[in-house]
C-alpha cells in the first residue's frame, strides 16, 4: 500500500470536503430561495464540471491559479503543483453534487415554517440553522458525501494543476495510474480495492439517507394534515 499517497488523498479529500460543505450550501440556499438574472447560468456554469472532460476543467483552473489569475493577482498565493491545488480542483469535482442535493432538500423545506420563525423575531441566519438546516439536514449530508466521494476519486484536474509529484501531490487515484504504468499491478489492485470499498460505503451511507427520507415523508404529510 502506498501510505503517502493515502495520507495525502485524505488530506486532500477533507479540505475539498469542507469547501464543498461552505460553497455548495450557499449556493444551495441561493438557487433555492432566490430568483435573480442570470440564475441559468449560473447553475449551469456550476454544474459544468459533471460533464466537461477532467482536462478541460484542469486547463481553467490553471487559468484560475496561475499567473494573471485572480488567485496569484489579487490574493498574491502561489498554490500550482501544490496538495493544496489538489484540493481545489478536488472540490470543483465535488460542488455540483453537493450544490444539487441541498437545493433540493432546501426547496423541499416549507416556507411557512421559516416565516413562522421570523414572525417570532427570529434573524434570518438563526431561522437558517435553526429551522431550514435542520429540516434539510439529510439532503445536505447526502450532499457532502456524493461530492466528498467525488473529490476522493479526482484524477485529471488534479494532474493539470497539482502534477504527480510523489510525497507531495500524489493522490491514490495518481498513484494507481503510477503503479499500471510500472507494471506494479498487485499495489494497484490493493489501492483500487481499498477506493472502491470507499466509494461504496459514501454511496451506501447516501442511499440509506435517501431512505429515512422518504420514510420521513408520509410522517409529514400526516402531521400536516391534522394540524389542518
Amino acid at each position: 500500500m502506498n501510505w503517502q499517497a493515502l495520507r495525502l488523498s485524505v488530506q486532500v479529500t477533507a479540505v475539498a470536503s469542507a469547501l464543498i460543505f461552505v460553497f455548495g450550501l450557499a449556493l444551495a440556499l441561493l438557487f433555492a430561495r432566490k430568483r435573480f438574472p442570470g440564475q441559468i447560468v449560473a447553475e449551469t456554469i456550476i454544474t459544468l464540471p459533471m460533464v466537461l472532460p477532467p482536462t478541460v476543467v484542469g486547463f481553467y483552473l490553471l487559468l484560475f491559479l496561475g499567473q494573471g489569475g485572480p488567485i496569484v493577482g489579487l490574493l498574491g498565493l502561489h498554490v500550482l503543483f501544490t496538495w493544496q491545488a489538489a484540493a481545489i480542483a478536488a472540490a470543483v469535482a465535488g460542488l455540483p453534487l453537493m450544490v444539487q442535493s441541498a437545493r433540493a432538500a432546501i426547496a423541499n423545506v416549507d416556507p411557512g415554517l421559516e416565516n413562522a420563525a421570523r414572525g417570532l423575531g427570529s434573524s434570518e441566519l438563526a431561522v437558517f440553522f435553526r429551522v431550514t438546516l435542520p429540516l434539510a439536514r439529510r439532503g445536505v449530508l447526502a450532499g457532502v458525501l456524493l461530492g466528498s466521494a467525488r473529490a476522493l476519486g479526482e484524477f485529471g484536474a488534479t494532474l493539470m494543476v497539482a502534477g504527480n509529484i510523489p510525497g507531495r501531490t500524489q493522490t491514490m487515484p495518481l498513484a494507481i495510474y503510477d503503479a499500471v504504468q510500472g507494471g506494479r499491478n498487485d499495489l494497484a489492485a490493493q489501492m483500487v480495492l481499498l477506493m472502491s470499498v470507499l466509494a461504496f460505503l459514501g454511496l451506501w451511507w447516501v442511499r440509506r439517507i435517501e431512505q429515512l427520507r422518504r420514510r420521513q415523508l408520509p410522517g409529514q404529510t400526516e402531521v400536516k394534515g391534522q394540524g389542518a
